[in-house]
């Protein structure tokens, strides 16, 4: 018998609850019972985002709800800030560069985040900035922005910040209100426990002051529109009925747990992850602010990170992923979101040891499983 498991950064695992409302019934979506449900989701997903403004569930990936913060929310030849250390970083700048907005990049190396003072430098530099985008968990690097300090960099002026919790709602706080947050796109997949297929995407008042400016063309992506349909209950277009089910009851085991331990839950796990990984002597790709959600690990020398990752699949029925770009062979990526426990911490890393015992890498068998036990105990 072969017991599989998910633990790359998503899609992730879903829980019973989840996959028991998938297989329900369809509903059609112009029924009061549609209606019903969808008002459910979206007060819950309100309560996620920490705002009592509009958030809007859209059909399509994070990269949608990302492409129609930008098409919403500029002109063309607006300039704005992109705070880049990673492949998500840097999507943020294709997406504006394929309409025509220019890009000022502020860079840091894979690995690591762009400090504050940075972002205080460029808009200093650039008061004309429309906005400052985002990614609060860099999936690709394992890097967690300081999203609530950048916040109170742009929430005195002009500039908005729109940012990437793809890989970060229901992973990390994101206070909107509180921190003066202004977009947060996101999708289903990953904290949120459901199959891919969903997007969001939150906006606060002075963001939506911004969109009856914007002059970029959008159709499929029009918030305008789509702001005026939910608030009736519906949609502009047909959604995906059976994943609003599944979200209903996700955001119900998120709402049961309750965000705080939810939050604490995520931090423990990724602390017990990183405990056992240098338990092992193996390096952390992101060292001093690292994500919840994600840990990279740095492959060691002489062995393939592509290997490590086949390794966990072929020999152990494990999926976890891979670094992507030039990161590819250099690091691999151990998920600790969504439905996720400390036994699932324990099997990602006894197979660890094991893979690399099979790939001729040295290995002290349980150092790595005693270092993150006792971080378990500990927290």
């Amino acid at each position: 018998m072969k017991k599989y498991y998910l633990l790359a950064p998503g899609p992730t695992p879903l829980p019973p609850e989840v996959l028991q409302a998938l297989a329900r019934p369809i509903l059609h979506h112009r029924t009061p019972e549609f209606e019903a449900l969808f008002a459910r989701v979206r007060g819950g997903l309100r309560e996620l985002h920490g705002t009592r403004g509009e958030v809007l569930i859209l059909s399509g990936s994070g990269t949608g709800a990302m492409e129609a913060a930008v098409v919403n929310l500029c002109s063309h030849g607006d300039r704005v800030i992109v705070i880049r250390c990673g492949k998500f970083g840097e999507r943020w700048a294709e997406i504006c560069q394929a309409f025509g907005v220019e890009v000022l990049a502020l860079d840091a190396p894979y690995g690591e985040s762009v400090a504050p003072e940075r972002l205080a430098a460029a808009l200093r530099e650039h008061p004309e900035a429309r906005a400052v985008l985002a990614t609060q968990s860099e999936t690709s690097t394992g890097v967690l922005e300081e999203i609530e300090a950048y916040a109170a960099l742009t929430r005195a002026g002009e500039t908005l910040l729109v940012v990437d919790a793809v890989s970060s709602l229901g992973v990390v706080a994101c206070p909107m209100d509180a921190w003066g947050v202004d977009v947060v796109v996101s999708g289903s997949q990953k904290g949120l426990m459901c199959p891919p297929g969903l997007a969001c995407i939150a906006l606060s008042e002075r963001a939506w002051a911004r969109v009856g400016r914007a002059d970029l063309p959008r159709f499929y992506w029009d918030l305008t529109g789509e702001r005026a349909w939910q608030a009736r209950g519906q949609t502009q277009f047909t959604p995906p009925v059976s994943l609003l089910m599944g979200l209903d009851a996700a955001l119900g085991l998120l709402r049961a747990e309750g965000l705080a331990d939810v939050y604490r839950r995520h931090a423990r796990l990724a602390r017990a992850t990183r405990a056992g990984v240098e338990g092992l002597g193996l390096g952390l790709f992101a060292k001093a602010t690292p994500s919840p959600a994600v840990t990279a690990v740095v492959a060691p020398p002489g062995i393939d990170g592509e290997a490590v990752v086949r390794a966990y699949g072929e020999a152990h029925h494990i999926t976890i992923a891979g670094g992507q770009g030039e990161m590819r062979g250099t690091l691999f990526r151990l998920a600790h979101l969504g439905y996720v426990g400390d036994f699932d911490v324990i099997v990602a890393l006894a197979a660890l040891e094991r893979v690399l015992a099979g790939l001729g890498h040295p290995v002290d068998f349980g150092a790595g499983l005693r270092a993150a036990q006792k971080a378990l105990e500990e927290a």
